[in-house]
């Protein structure tokens, strides 16, 4: 698409048609897959699996899942539905005389134009994320958010959006204003600094403005982390339990940051559902990620990809017919940033492909350190639990996999460990 835009000369109205077409293709991929997905849901569990769930629950665990296919199916209807209602109505015309109604600063523009579609994107979407927590959810006995925390945790995100996605958005058209086309060699670099201080520091500065963390209490699991931690030569000073359980009761454990700021968070619910040798052999294969350089090499990528991606914006970024195909007169590059974000999106679905493959390769590893250096069977068992108590699907679709999972499967991580 990026390459027609370069290489010929079109009408806006034709790129206004291929703008719906790439929208009308994603959707029909996605749902493609979801279908191919949704026909394994009732295929009989791999015999070294057969542990994972009873009759009871594996028929529990299928209904979970066709009741998140269909609302998925439903959710991304409706929103596919008014996206193309909006363009073919003029909504974005509409949206930029208003912020030009406003402001004539282009940053001014620029701000107005994206918070006005951020909240009408907010307003449509939080009726499903309601539903999708205080019934789904709590049907299937994992909600424990309340609506108190519900609607302060909207505002909290609707906050930070503004904050750092305005802050960053601003900086960056001004960059465009005094940089031209060379923009994007400032824009990667505020976005590098940007995802560099938030891969050290976002566990203790952002985390705490959404739930409570607290170090590891002294006991058998501390000590059974710590002379784990001194055999494989890994210095941490930093094992927080974080409330999960506040939330959902699913469980899960993360490691973040590097250098001094390296920590590892347990969810309480982690802490609660395994053993003490399950919850270390889940903390080894979270070392096995920073041993390896997983996330330095992950930041790297991402880096390069945005620095990438913000070159290919630069060189389409002032084409008027970019505005045009909006009904706009004037070019903006607001209006430039959205048509680009739309044109990037089937390059944007490649550059994912490749970026979860990455990330399933990385999974193994940290499996296989795991099991090098503490006990397969003790990460195995931990990974058999966590996937029985959030009803995960033991039997997905090969090709949804591929498109969507940077994990491997449950069954493809069993294998691995065995061998």
């Amino acid at each position: 698409m990026l390459y027609i835009l370069h290489t010929f000369t079109m009408t806006s109205t034709v790129l206004f048609y291929i703008l719906i077409a790439i929208l009308l293709i994603n959707y029909i991929v996605d749902q493609v897959l979801d279908a191919l997905n949704s026909k394994h849901f009732n295929d009989p569990i791999p015999d070294v699996l057969q542990d994972v769930y009873d009759e009871k629950e594996y028929k529990k665990s299928q209904a979970y899942k066709k009741t998140n296919a269909q609302f998925s199916t439903l959710t991304s209807s409706i929103s596919l539905l008014v996206t193309l209602g909006f363009f073919f109505a003029d909504g974005f015309k509409f949206v930029d005389d208003l912020a030009r109604s406003f402001s004539n600063n282009p940053i001014g523009i620029s701000l107005i134009f994206f918070g006005v579609i951020l909240i009408g994107s907010d307003l449509l979407s939080t009726p499903f994320s309601y539903y999708k927590t205080f019934v789904i959810e709590e049907k299937f006995g994992f909600n424990k958010t309340t609506i108190k925390t519900f609607i302060i945790d909207k505002v909290k995100g609707v906050l930070m959006t503004i904050v750092f996605g305005g802050g960053i958005l601003a900086l960056i058209v001004w960059f465009y204003q005094f940089a031209g086309t060379s923009f994007w060699l400032y824009a990667w670099g505020l976005i590098s600094l940007f995802s560099v201080f938030m891969n050290m520091f976002y566990a203790k500065l952002i985390v705490p403005l959404f739930n409570k963390q607290t170090p590891l209490e002294d006991g058998a699991l501390k000590t059974a982390i710590e002379k784990y931690a001194q055999k494989v030569g890994f210095k941490i000073n930093n094992i927080f339990v974080i409330d999960g359980s506040k939330r959902s009761t699913k469980a899960n454990a993360y490691f973040s940051g590097f250098g001094k700021e390296k920590r590892i968070t347990l969810y309480d619910t982690l802490i609660n559902d395994l053993e003490t040798e399950e919850i270390v052999a889940v903390l080894a294969h979270e070392v096995g990620h920073y041993k390896r350089k997983h996330i330095l090499v992950n930041l790297f990528l991402s880096i390069l990809l945005t620095g990438f991606t913000l070159w290919l914006l630069s060189l389409f970024i002032s084409l008027p017919i970019f505005s045009e195909a909006l009904g706009i007169n004037i070019p903006s590059f607001h209006i430039g940033l959205l048509v680009f974000g739309i044109c990037y999106s089937p390059l944007s679905e490649l550059t994912g492909l490749g970026m979860n493959l990455i990330s399933r390769k990385f999974e193994y590893q940290a499996d296989t350190y795991a099991k090098e250096t503490f006990n397969s069977d003790s990460l195995i068992g931990s990974l058999k639990k966590l996937s029985k108590n959030s009803l995960s699907n033991l039997t997905p679709h090969p090709a949804y996999v591929f498109v969507n999972y940077s994990h491997p499967t449950l069954l493809q991580r069993y294998q691995n460990l065995k061998n």
